[in-house]
């Protein structure tokens, strides 16, 4: 025996129990994350507020927009229609003569006589051409906008008109619809016209029969195959028109929807105030009236609800072109 051994350090003894508890600790470690015990650690599932913060409510606004965009999505394309007319060349017979459309200032609750000799024009001309219902007995109104470009506004002139249960045609140009498809997929769904009102908005007095079958098949297609929608409606662009490009419209199948009250309000940088556009448009009211809005008017939009009240506190009714008499 070698008398200068020593006896075994304490720290020797000690280590392979640490190492086994070390061992015990690992296993129930392991054991524990198999269970999902510590999955926490390294994926811990969102708490409420985690989900308010990395996936926020959707906002009334989105909300809107991500039904409207599905319902879009939902539509089915209707195929497109080769527009066709027995005179597609220009009609010796026929007018082209510019007609720059008026409608004068309706009071009184009576249209005013512009309006008056407008409608009596396309009626003994024989033209489906409407500027004013002269023949339903009821106070009866019908509201359209025109929809060249979007302004920011129509989601709130829809928000109104649906708060008020209230129907409209919006006549929009391809542009409209191609840029702001879920306005336009939104005013489908609630019900409302979209009525055709060109491609590009050209003056229909300066352009030939064939351009016109363009721009009115144009859009049609568009709006087919884009929306799944069609309606028999045209408003000619700036209201210009003659009686060769209303006998054109008319032999496509649409009718030309004028208008008996509107107002100066297209123009964004010259908006005039709430109660300007309330007390011009509720002061022209009258029994038949069809009402043209632009539908980038803050004035419009802001008036809108007091109009539809005004007018209903004073027996009227507001009506779809589709209820306009044959």
């Amino acid at each position: 025996m070698n008398n200068n051994s020593k006896p075994p350090s304490k720290i020797f003894i000690l280590l392979p129990v640490a190492l086994l508890l070390a061992a015990v600790l690992l296993t129930a470690l392991l054991a524990a994350m198999v269970r999902g015990g510590i999955g926490s650690i390294t994926d811990p599932p969102e708490s409420t507020t985690q989900q308010a913060v990395t996936n926020p409510p959707e906002s009334s606004a989105d909300a809107v927009a991500a039904q409207t965009s599905s319902r879009r999505a939902e539509r089915q394309a209707l195929p497109t229609k080769e527009i066709t007319t027995e005179n597609p060349a220009e009609i010796p017979s026929l007018p082209t003569t510019p007609i720059a459309y008026s409608y004068g200032v309706a009071s009184g609750g009576k249209p005013h006589q512009i309006s008056v000799d407008n409608q009596a024009f396309f009626s003994s001309k024989g033209y489906n051409a409407v500027a004013y219902d002269n023949i339903s007995e009821d106070k009866r109104l019908y509201l359209t906008f025109d929809c060249g470009y979007e302004n920011g506004v129509t989601a709130t002139i829809l928000d109104v008109l649906k708060e008020k249960n209230v129907p409209a045609a919006f006549f929009a140009t391809q542009h409209h619809l191609k840029t702001s498809p879920e306005i336009a997929a939104r005013m489908l769904d609630e019900g409302h016209i979209i009525g055709n009102h060109s491609v590009s908005h050209p003056d229909f007095t300066e352009i030939s029969r064939a351009k016109m079958i363009e721009e009115l098949q144009g859009f049609d297609n568009f709006l087919r195959q884009s929306l799944g929608y069609t309606a028999p409606f045209f408003r000619f662009p700036e209201g210009s028109y003659n009686e060769n490009a209303l006998q054109l419209v008319q032999s496509l199948g649409y009718k030309s929807v004028f208008w008996s009250v509107s107002w100066a309000d297209w123009d964004t940088t010259k908006q005039q105030g709430k109660q300007k556009a309330f007390d011009t448009i509720s002061s022209r009211l009258h029994p038949g009236a069809i009402i043209l809005l632009h539908a980038v008017s803050t004035d419009n939009a802001a008036a809108l609800g007091d109009i539809i009240d005004y007018a209903r506190a004073n027996g009227y009714e507001f009506k779809a072109l589709t209820d306009l008499p044959d």
